[in-house]
């Protein structure tokens, strides 16, 4: 879907705690280019509320406990997952207190396409609704530093076009404007996409974009 000025981005908020909820909220509302269509705190809701409203994105936070009932719940990373199978036009950026190595490598592979940290800026939540929006990926600083490098596996190996390739799928561009980029026919493209997704046993654009990004192949700011 593209969005033009007058069209803003549909957000779902969740997080389970609703002091956060409306911060985010105002935080939101209070920039341009943003629609926040509903809230909720419980992983169950969020799948459902997806599914009925497709929201653009959907700001998800990791960890929604409940002590009166915690074996019941959806966390965020179950809800994170469903959703992006379920309602595959909708884009899930977690937002959360934890930046470790672990839970971005789990929420990737879940299907979120952007990871900020709470205790950063509100430019960088802006950029990554905005980029995962887009086709993109939304990454903080501090978390693309954890998927660069260190996680890299020398067993696969992209040439310089197929990275290049790649790089553009994460920002969202088509095959035609890929191919107008780099100077090339969409066959050429097509043909690039199929070893690529064959090199990182991938079957689409965005796991395509997320298994570079894990595998250290890819970086993104």
């Amino acid at each position: 879907m593209t969005h033009t000025p007058a069209t803003p981005l549909r957000v779902l908020i969740v997080d389970d705690h609703a002091v956060v909820r409306a911060g985010l909220r105002a935080l939101l509302t209070g920039e341009p280019g943003f629609d926040v269509i509903d809230e909720t705190g419980d992983g169950e809701e969020a799948v459902r509320l997806a599914a009925r409203l497709r929201p653009d994105v959907v700001l998800m936070d990791l960890r929604l406990t409940d002590d009166s009932a915690p074996g019941d719940r959806v966390n965020g990373l179950d809800a994170t997952r469903r959703i992006t199978a379920g309602t595959p036009d909708t884009r899930v950026v977690v937002l959360t207190s934890y930046g470790s190595q672990g839970d971005v490598v789990r929420a990737m592979e879940a299907g979120a396409r952007g990871y900020i940290l709470k205790a950063g800026p509100p430019e960088e939540l802006f950029r990554a609704v905005r980029a995962a929006a887009g086709g993109g990926m939304g990454l903080a600083p501090e978390v693309a530093g954890h998927l660069a490098g260190p996680m890299a596996d020398p067993g696969i190996v992209l040439t310089d076009r197929e990275i290049e390739v790649v790089r553009l799928l994460a920002r969202g561009h088509s095959n035609r404007t890929i191919a107008a980029s780099l100077h090339l026919t969409e066959a050429t493209i097509k043909t690039h996409l199929v070893r690529i997704y064959r090199k990182l046993g991938t079957e689409n654009r965005a796991s395509t974009v997320s298994e570079a990004v894990r595998r250290g192949l890819l970086e993104l700011g």
